[in-house]
């Protein structure tokens, strides 16, 4: 058997009016799952509005968490929580959250993000973390991207599971930008990725684990990236909140159906 596919839909913090959640949620559930796993990453403050109204299959994975549980942690979302509302999905390590759009604090870094994900596999969810590379890395070629995926996943090595952890990876600046890697970039890189995995943790790991791709995927490009043997599926950004969400499930589930 080979590795299910996997697409996430991140809302990011969108929409800005309720009213339009239930036509997201409709985007999602027009998803066929029969060959696709999906989840979706609302906003915080939507998480608890649609958690329980995805009726294919579909879950629902925050986009953070704490690890601390719940007590006196203001402005924090507790993996106990997500348990208790049924989720079964967190995503954490993006981007945006290591501080891509500016935020004047530290980052958040990988060793912090691998203490999350204990803490996520210890209450029995599952955990989506995602890494990639910003511009500046990229140019300098793959043995640089590898070398700074390598520092991401480091602090992961003694947790990486097939059953219990995807791999999202994003290249930094493909996200939002309409960019997207080529179908020989994203393959190079997932490759190099399973390889260091196969290496470093277990060939077993490296088989089964899923590596999804991130970076402006979209309905047009998804068949293309789908032909990829090391590309598992999508976490998407933008399309996620469009109908064509709904293809882009179809078009990896067809490929690895083939």
């Amino acid at each position: 058997m080979g590795r299910r596919p996997i697409v996430g839909g991140n809302w990011k913090c969108n929409p800005a009016e309720i009213s339009k959640l239930d036509g997201l949620v409709a985007n999602i559930n027009a998803c066929d799952t029969s060959g696709c796993d999906v989840y979706v990453c609302p906003s915080p403050l939507h998480v608890g509005l649609v958690y329980n109204k995805f009726t294919n299959g579909a879950c629902v994975a925050p986009q953070n968490c704490n690890f601390k549980g719940c007590g006196a942690y203001t402005g924090e979302m507790a993996v106990d929580q997500m348990v208790d509302m049924g989720m079964k999905w967190c995503l954490i390590g993006h981007s945006e959250r290591r501080g891509e759009f500016g935020l004047p604090t530290p980052v958040e870094s990988s060793e912090l993000l691998a203490t999350k994900c204990k803490y996520i596999l210890e209450k029995g969810m599952k955990c989506i973390y995602a890494i990639g590379e910003p511009l500046p890395i990229r140019e300098k070629g793959i043995d640089a991207v590898l070398a700074y995926c390598v520092e991401q996943l480091t602090p992961f090595k003694d947790i990486l599971d097939p059953e219990t952890v995807v791999l999202a990876y994003e290249p930094v600046w493909s996200i939002g930008t309409g960019v997207t890697a080529t179908p020989e970039q994203a393959q190079e890189t997932h490759a190099a990725i399973r390889k260091w995995i196969s290496e470093n943790v277990s060939p077993a790991c490296a088989e089964g684990i899923r590596i999804q791709y991130g970076g402006s995927a979209n309905a047009k490009n998804a068949p293309e990236l789908s032909a990829c043997a090391d590309v598992d599926g999508f976490l998407v950004g933008g399309a996620s909140l469009k109908p064509e969400f709904a293809e882009i499930v179809a078009a990896i589930a067809q490929a690895k159906a083939a």
